[in-house]
């Protein structure tokens, strides 16, 4: 075997190993930034459910105090 021929073969091998490490490193690299993503994107809707739950929290507080209101005015009425 001729000395080009085998310089060229072992640049060819080798070269596909180091590409298919690349390939494989920006794959690793980008599942990792997609979860990251995702998990901000989760973190996002579990504040607005937070924020949500604590409205709706307040807003039957407001009620009830509504409603004992009322309650008494009734009673009073009797």
């Amino acid at each position: 075997m001729s000395e080009p021929v085998y310089l060229t073969t072992l640049a060819i091998f080798f070269g596909t190993i180091f590409m298919i490490f690349l390939v494989r490193a920006q794959t690793t690299i980008k599942k990792a930034q997609l979860q990251a993503e995702n998990e901000a994107s989760y973190r996002a809707i579990a504040e607005r459910a937070v924020a949500a739950q604590e409205q709706a929290a307040a807003a039957l507080a407001d009620l009830q105090t509504r409603i004992i209101a009322i309650e008494k005015v009734l009673k009073e009425v009797e």
